[in-house]
Formats: structure tokens, sequence, C-alpha cells
């Protein structure tokens, strides 16, 4: 976005990440088709260190067509016999995480995410979750609109949650702004593997 298109209170911070989001979308929507299918299937493949013995719940995201795909990797937990759940956007509000099984209906909710129609609300011990860029301190530039990191907030108040960011390796760069709000990941997970921040 053009810096005059900011308000003209726009917070410097602010006015940074839009930027930076804005170049992000374009390198991430850069990846080929082909690419995009090879780099989920071999992630479904990785080795998990951040997985403990005992399956639990793990909150995924239903992927728009640019984001990195967890589909493979969410089939391949649920396999292994974790419940499977995903997000509901309400207002501003922390999202709301719902049981979820392949097959179960999908609605289009706000900001055109596809979430589970129905489905008990659970609370989830692993999140998996989308991104635009990361970097090496374990930053995670999301879409601007807060949900997660509110969400993180509250989760962590309330108990244990390992954050998982799931992207494409082209997805790293060399470091992000951070805010008071934003929350940081605990591991980071691409093709390539996982690293723990």
């Amino acid at each position: 976005m053009p810096q005059s298109s900011l308000p003209p209170d726009a917070n410097p911070l602010d006015a940074r990440k839009t930027a930076l989001r804005d170049g992000a979308r374009l390198a991430r929507n850069a990846i080929s088709t082909d690419q995009r299918a090879a780099d989920a299937e071999r992630m479904a493949r990785l080795p998990l260190p951040f997985i403990g013995a005992a399956p639990g719940i793990v909150g995924g995201y239903y992927p728009t067509p640019r984001e990195f795909d967890c589909l493979p990797l969410l089939h391949r937990l649920s396999d292994e016999g974790w419940t499977l759940a995903l997000p509901v956007v309400v207002g501003d509000a922390p999202l709301v995480f719902r049981r979820w099984r392949f097959g179960d209906p999908l609605t289009r909710g706000q900001r055109g995410m596809m979430q589970p129609a129905g489905g008990e609300p659970v609370r989830p011990a692993l999140l998996l979750i989308p991104l635009l860029a990361f970097d090496a301190a374990g930053t995670r530039l999301g879409y601007g609109g807060g949900h997660y990191d509110r969400t993180l907030e509250a989760l962590r108040r309330d108990g244990p949650i390992l954050a998982v960011g799931v992207a494409f390796a082209a997805q790293e760069v060399a470091q992000l702004p951070t805010g008071p709000h934003d929350q940081r990941l605990d591991w980071m997970l691409t093709p390539s593997g996982a690293k723990r921040f």
C-alpha cells in the first residue's frame, strides 16, 4: 500500500507492517502450483519434534488457494489419533476452535475464511498458524487482523499452548518489526523441517 494511502495519523509500525505484507504476499503468491503441492506432501512426512507422546487436539486452518496447504499434515495427524479443530472468526474476539473431521461441512466466515458449519468448541493444545512472513526470532507477520495474536494471548493466559507457524521456506525474512501485542511462535515448520525458537 503506498504511503499516501495511509491515514495521516497512521502508526509507523502499522505502516511498516503494511508495506512488508504487500511484498510478502507477492513473494508467497509467486510460488508455483506444482511446488505448493510438493511442499505440502513433503511437510506431511517430516519428523515433528514438537509432538508429544499422546495425541491431543490440534487447531489447524483450512487454507486459501495461496496459503501453505496444511491439509496433508492434518490428514497425517488425524490418522495418528489427533482430534482436529478449525478456527471460527467472531468479530475481534479471540478465535473459537471447533471440532472438525475431513468431510464435515464448511462455511465461508469473516474475512472469507472457510470454517466448520458446526462442531463442538474445543481448546487446542497445539496450533498450526498461517502467516505471510517469519524471521529467525520467531516473529510472525500475519494478515493484519490480529486474530492469532489475540488468540495466543488468551490461550497462554489459560494454560500451555504450542504455537507452530506453517509456511514455505521462502517466506523467511531477515527481521520483522514487533509491537507490544505481537505473540511469538514456539516453533516454525517449513518443508525443510522444524525449527524451535
